[in-house]
């Protein structure tokens, strides 16, 4: 497979911030903006893998500025590292106050994206390479980052098998 620049996978969508997707502060949901990012993710990735995708991890949602009901939000996604069958997919997300004009950077992600081949197993997909200097600056940390993705899968998977499906709550039936 040939391997492909970070901007053949860039996509941007926009999207306005209505009063049913705002909390009791008249904010955005983080909920809310993590559904458009996934779903922004899993367009970039698709578009480089050319294969259908699902989310294997969210590294990170980091909510940096409040979104207002009535801002404009738009998300920036593209694949910054690739491994066998996954993909590192980075999201800046923007609001914009449409009247005045002012933008401020609000949330950034990292979302780990995995391609399926027609039986919905992984599959292989292509490389990636960096051309900008912001896109070499985020390619040269994505393996650091795949690694501590992997111990925290580790952590993830104890935890499931400390606190399965028959894990007793007598503590906290007491409190009832």
């Amino acid at each position: 497979m040939k391997a492909k620049p970070c901007i053949a996978s860039l996509t941007v969508k926009h999207s306005h911030v209505f009063p049913p997707d705002t909390n009791m502060h008249g904010t955005l949901f983080g909920g809310k903006l993590m559904s458009h990012i996934d779903d922004v993710a899993a367009i970039a990735a698709t578009r480089h893998a050319r294969r259908q995708v699902v989310t294997a991890s969210t590294d990170s949602v980091d909510f940096l500025h409040p979104v207002k009901e009535g801002d404009v939000i738009i998300l920036e996604a593209f694949v910054t590292w690739t491994n066998r069958s996954s993909m590192e997919v980075f999201v800046k997300v923007i609001t914009e106050q449409l009247i005045t004009g002012e933008r401020k950077v609000c949330a950034t992600s990292f979302i780990t994206m995995v391609a399926l081949d027609e039986e919905y197993r992984p599959t292989d997909v292509p490389g990636v390479y960096p051309e900008s200097e912001e896109e070499k600056w985020l390619h040269e940390d994505a393996a650091r980052r795949a690694e501590i993705r992997q111990e925290r899968r580790k952590r993830s998977k104890e935890l499931a098998r400390t606190f399965g499906t028959d894990f007793p709550w007598k503590e906290a039936s007491r409190l009832d």
